[in-house]
């Protein structure tokens, strides 16, 4: 069996941000050389997500404004967990909802997807580095 382990990196310049990394996932699906297996695609922080969807810049912007009125920001008073001197639980409460990991069935070398489907990194407590796992085991 073939694998391959590799961190992405990213460091956002926004408190919430969307980062399609399908391509990424994808050279690294071929740098792996699996032709036949798995893709696990993971946040390795509690304040962000991988998931799966359409790269349309509308649906994005959904995304955001949505999580934003399910768990807003502010006023970060009403969070418990703001009590501790973080400014944060809305974002553990965002990467709840969307997600820690995906998995990707790889076929003839290829990431096999839906119509539509793409890789996203999302970013709900930004301006510091975070990495995300992605993990390749297959024939």
């Amino acid at each position: 069996m073939k694998h391959l382990r590799q961190e992405l990196w990213f460091s956002t310049s926004h408190r919430r941000d969307y980062i399609n990394i399908t391509d990424e996932v994808e050279r690294l699906v071929r740098e792996s050389g699996v032709q036949n297996g798995l893709a696990l695609v993971n946040a390795m922080h509690i304040t962000a997500s991988v998931y799966i969807n359409d790269n349309e810049s509308g649906l994005i912007q959904d995304y955001d404004d949505w999580l934003e009125q399910l768990a807003p920001h502010e006023p970060t008073a009403k969070y418990r967990h703001n009590r501790t001197g973080e400014d944060n639980a809305d974002a553990h409460l965002k990467r709840q909802i969307m997600g820690r990991e995906v998995v990707v069935a790889i076929t003839d070398g290829n990431l096999d997807f839906g119509p539509w489907e793409q890789i996203f990194y999302a970013e709900f407590d930004g301006r510091r580095k975070k990495r995300v796992l992605v993990k390749i085991i297959g024939e």
